[in-house]
């Protein structure tokens, strides 16, 4: 038996390494020094191009951190920080949740926050991140800062519903009503609520962990995830503004799912519940672009970014062939600096090629460990 093990893991060291060990280091990160090039100003504002408004958004700004943490690059980290606080956060982020959206108001013809509304999804991004960045380096402000985040998406967006328990909401405002509350299934992921747990054993986040696995289990009754669902009369039900798709927020889940650690206790019920892409995958289907989550339904193609999230994932599934051969079919590097910037894809081809590269893993307490460290 230990022998099995031992040759298991002497195939999938990547896989072996989110257990426990830090990432092995794997050389310059080329793609993310490509989407730098286009995409974040010198100033550190990562720009969506995609939308006509140039916007920029509190979701953009905690990936942009989370990837200079992960390259050890800690100027560009603190020009990201500080065009984070000083233009979403009214100059500090330990005294304000930063606003969602920030982009040109064509009517009045100014720059400026397009949406003040927190979105919880990066607040606990960035919380994550400022935290683990002030560990490794040793920089205890940027762990203070994280503190106060975390304790103000405690009071603004962490809500006890009826009949579920606490749970993270998508944002403080605009979510629930009298009787209904919406959720967003890629906004838990599991390895940075693992973190908060772990740094306050007795506050609500193991709470919010279980309840997090039930909401991702409860809504695939065919192994996809929706984009958004609700709570209603004590059961989810199909989201009332955007119904039971799967498509663009859902392909997170499996993204989040395939880079958990494998000692995790949930890694592999998480998996499980999420089979939908696998079964696809294993019919000879590519994964879709849309899903009707509650018929199975499958419209379209995705895009590659699709295809770049299922690389960890595939890897977790002990799909090691079909996840090499995924990963090979992606946009090189130089691919994508000759093609026109496209925000989305390229922020989840870094997280998944990044991790798949092993340029960094999620501890089962959720520590980070990059390869540099």
């Amino acid at each position: 038996m230990r022998r099995r093990l031992l040759q298991a893991l002497a195939v999938t060291p990547l896989l072996a390494c989110s257990a426990n060990g830090p990432a092995r280091g794997p050389g310059p990160w080329t793609a993310w020094q490509v989407m730098r090039a286009s995409s974040v100003t010198p100033d550190g504002r990562m720009v969506d191009h995609n939308n006509t408004d140039q916007r920029s958004t509190s979701e953009g700004q905690s990936y942009a951190l989370f990837f200079a943490l992960v390259d050890n690059d800690q100027p560009l980290f603190d020009r990201i920080l500080r065009w984070t606080e000083d233009n979403l956060a009214g100059g500090s982020m330990a005294q304000r949740l930063p606003a969602w959206l920030w982009g040109r108001d064509t009517t009045a013809n100014a720059w400026k926050v397009l949406d003040d509304n927190p979105a919880s999804d990066s607040d606990v991004w960035l919380a994550y991140t400022l935290h683990e960045a002030g560990r490794l380096w040793k920089r205890p402000a940027l762990r203070q800062t994280a503190e106060a985040m975390l304790a103000a998406v405690q009071v603004q967006e962490l809500v006890d519903v009826p009949g579920l328990g606490t749970m993270l909401m998508p944002g403080p405002k605009g979510f629930a009503t009298e009787d209904t509350w919406r959720f967003n299934p890629s906004y838990v992921p599991l390895p940075l609520l693992r973190r908060f747990a772990a740094l306050d054993p007795t506050g609500p986040w193991t709470t919010v962990i279980g309840n997090s696995v039930r909401l991702l289990r409860d809504t695939a009754p065919h192994g996809f995830a929706p984009d958004w669902t609700a709570w209603r009369d004590g059961a989810f039900i199909a989201d009332p503004d955007k119904g039971p798709l799967g498509s663009y927020d859902a392909i997170r889940c499996y993204l989040w799912a395939g880079m958990t650690a494998v000692n995790d206790p949930s890694f592999r019920s998480l998996l499980d519940a999420l089979h939908g892409p696998l079964s696809t995958l294993r019919e000879g289907q590519p994964m879709p672009e849309k899903v009707n989550t509650l018929t199975g339904t499958r419209e379209g193609t995705g895009n590659y970014g699709f295809q770049a999230a299922l690389v960890p994932y595939l890897q977790a599934q002990g799909e090691a062939d079909r996840a090499k051969a995924m990963a090979a079919s992606l946009p090189t590097p130089e691919q994508q600096r000759a093609a026109p910037p496209r925000y989305y894809e390229q922020v989840l081809s870094l997280f998944a090629i990044g991790w798949y590269e092993g340029r960094y893993r999620f501890a089962a307490d959720g520590q980070l460990r990059p390869s540099w460290a």
